[in-house]
């Protein structure tokens, strides 16, 4: 017994101490913040720092907006209202998902600019000679990265909102007609006032991957805080002034998470008695409403998916001779077997937290734990500096040691290497992993714990034998979302990468820099379809949870 007890605890210590780890990155970068070799953070905030605040504000105001509108609007047509196309919509309006902003804001430039087959168009049909003759609104623009942004992240704000209508009961809002309200005032002073506090959670999610994009950004010229961090530590040579950018950029994102965490308690106050709800009762629409309500939800599903993977595909087809080589191939390895590396090492250390938490939960495991959870809010560029800092630190003792003992040098052992980019992987998608694989766990009875350990089975052997097999799905959940997000990571990828090293992400990032749209897009609809596969299971988990309600 007393043996038991010393590896529980020794387990507790060892889930502390990987806890502490993940946070490592983040706690680098606000250690060099406060102490840089070269403080240049008064020049900063005399020239530059201002500009990239104010953009990346706007940047949020006009994403929050974007999001709120669309993600509203549709989840209240699919919720509330019998329509054409409404059984497709209620899933098709998450496909976007699939698709990262960088991807399409590549396309549309393409599509959109003055040699692109848009305008070509309309100055053949109305006989143009040039710019000069007609107007025609830039798209790489603050604008235009606003719009890119919020056609692929608006599905955050419709998931939520629409998970949000569906439990409020109808009866509510039939409250609120008797007592004379239009079904549109009803709306705004029953629904939406219930539904507001899911709806800001899916905002806070847009905003923090809004902060994590830099392909977009710098595509089209957007100075954000995040473009900043390379201008300055890549353009100026100064990592102390990038963290300390960073810092400024961790202040938006802990904002954000208060935002969400205020949120979540609220939203505790809006659980409807189950003796008095009533499933909604959808309206059926005909003639020029049925038609309005099939555009809100088609649009959005058209410009932010169906557009971006046609001209994708035709431009794959036109190059595959071109785009498919050796070179090719190697960056497809590269992306997957970084990505299914960082996957199981993601979901290991999730199961390995989760089950430390069950066994024997402590404060200070649970702080740690919440603290690494916390990661996935962080943007990619503050990883990957902290990353870097971490691991320079540690080659540098290690050579400093080799040095003086053994009067050799080690050079970098984990700088420069795919290491570093799966560590970076692995603190920024933890959270997503050890979120599915607590919530699987969270549903095993504690009786199945006592009944095996009754038949003398070790917490090691417990693990293995009960909890694992009934939280399959969880688990596997968890290693698709994780490889997905990992295929698609651009900022700590670009940064952190070995050189001559690339990703499907790098290499389209790469090509699209130097306006060869058509030769990235075979590696872009590799993404988009990879990206396809959590969009499914969400999907199939949606519909298989409707149907356990509905029995």
């Amino acid at each position: 017994m007393a043996a038991a007890n010393v590896k529980t605890m020794a387990g507790s210590l060892l889930a502390i101490l990987v806890a502490v780890l993940i946070c490592l990155p983040v706690l680098a970068v606000i250690w060099l913040a406060f102490s840089p070799t070269e403080n240049i953070w008064p020049h900063l905030f005399s020239t530059v720092l201002p500009r990239y605040t104010l953009t990346t504000t706007l940047l949020m105001v006009g994403v929050a907006i974007g999001t709120t509108v669309i993600g509203v609007s549709t989840a209240w047509c699919v919720t509330h209202l019998n329509f054409t196309g409404r059984s497709f919509f209620l899933w098709a309006l998450l496909l976007p998902f699939a698709v990262p902003a960088y991807v399409i804001a590549y396309v549309y430039t393409d599509l959109l600019e003055y040699a692109g087959p848009v305008q070509t168009a309309l100055r053949s049909l109305f006989d143009w000679q040039s710019a000069r003759d007609y107007y025609f609104p830039s798209i790489r623009t603050l604008g235009g990265a606003m719009l890119m942004m919020v056609l692929v992240l608006y599905p955050y704000v419709y998931l939520l909102a629409r998970a949000a209508f569906t439990e409020q009961s109808t009866s509510m809002i039939e409250a609120a007609r008797a007592l004379g309200q239009s079904r549109a005032k009803s709306f705004f002073s029953v629904s939406l006032p219930l539904a507001r506090p899911a709806i800001a959670v899916g905002v806070a999610m847009a905003l923090m991957e809004t902060l994590n994009d830099f392909g977009t950004v710098d595509y089209f010229s957007v100075r954000t805080l995040t473009a900043g961090i390379y201008d300055v530590w890549l353009g100026m040579g100064n990592i102390g002034g990038g963290a300390q950018i960073a810092c400024l950029l961790l202040l938006f994102v802990l904002f954000i998470l208060w935002i969400e965490r205020s949120s979540r308690k609220r939203q505790q106050q809006f659980q409807p008695s189950s003796s008095r709800f009533k499933p909604v009762d959808r309206l059926q629409l005909s003639g020029w409403k049925n038609g309005l309500a099939f555009l809100i939800c088609a649009t959005p599903v058209l410009l932010g998916f169906v557009i971006p993977c046609t001209v994708l595909a035709l431009y794959a087809i036109k190059n595959l001779e071109q785009s498919w080589n050796e070179d090719f191939k190697q960056i497809v390895f590269n992306s997957l077997l970084l990505s299914a590396s960082a996957a199981l090492i993601t979901v290991a250390l999730g199961i390995f937290l989760a089950y430390s938490m069950r066994i024997k939960p402590n404060k200070i495991l649970k702080w740690c734990t919440r603290l690494a959870g916390t990661s996935y809010a962080v943007p990619g560029a503050v990883l990957a500096i902290g990353v870097m800092i971490t691991f320079t630190s540690f080659d540098n003792a290690i050579d400093s040691l080799a040095r003086t003992h053994f009067n050799t040098s080690t050079g970098l052992l984990l700088s420069g290497t795919v290491t570093a980019i799966i560590f970076a992987y692995v603190v920024r998608f933890i959270a997503v992993a050890y979120g599915s694989i607590e919530s699987s766990l969270s549903k095993i009875t504690p009786s199945m714990d006592m009944a095996a350990r009754s038949l003398g089975k070790t917490p090691g052997k417990m693990l293995w034998k009960v909890h694992i097999p009934l939280m399959r799905s969880g688990i596997i959940t968890a290693a698709l979302v994780v490889f997905v997000d990992c295929m698609k990571e651009l900022p700590a990828t670009l940064i952190l990468r070995p050189f001559n090293f690339d990703t499907l992400a790098t290499h389209v990032y790469q090509y699209a820099s130097d306006e060869l749209i058509e030769q990235s897009a075979l590696g872009a609809l590799v993404i988009v379809l990879t990206g396809l596969i959590p969009i499914m299971l969400l999907s199939l988990s949606i519909d298989k949870s409707r149907q356990l309600n509905h029995k």
